[in-house]
């Protein structure tokens, strides 16, 4: 199963002018191989690009997109990823969306496709991203 990352389903939303057609291909490219997923943090980070929650559902129609639970195991994996960017200097004061989904993708053995791997591939070294090169 591979999750998608929110800037990759923000591209296509929003039509991104540079993202848009990369975004498409991967997930063309990776519903070959079995289930698109989302969690609940992804939803709410693609909720502000949609005028109600009833939009937002018809567009992550669920046929297309695999509603998934996010795993009390990621929470741990995310406070520990948070904790040592906390400790090589960084600023944010709590967990970030990010580290959720890095957390979810390596609990569950997720593939993960993003557009945005530096901090998936520093915090969460054993999940396979698709990425751009």
């Amino acid at each position: 199963m591979t999750l998608l990352d929110t800037n990759v389903l923000l591209d296509i939303a929003t039509a991104d002018p540079v993202w848009l057609e990369w975004s498409e291909n991967q997930i063309r490219s990776v519903a070959l191989d079995g289930p698109i997923c989302i969690n609940p943090i992804i939803f709410a980070e693609l909720a502000p690009a949609f005028s109600s929650a009833r939009e937002l559902d018809r567009w992550l129609a669920p046929e297309v997109f695999k509603r998934l639970p996010l795993p009390y195991s990621a929470g741990w994996l995310a406070a520990a990823a948070f904790l040592k960017y906390r400790r090589s200097g960084g600023v944010k004061t709590s967990p970030l969306p990010d580290f959720y989904i890095g957390a979810h993708a390596e609990a569950e053995g997720l593939v993960l496709v993003t557009r945005d791997p530096v901090r998936y591939r520093t915090y969460f070294p054993k999940i396979r991203l698709v990425a751009p090169a």
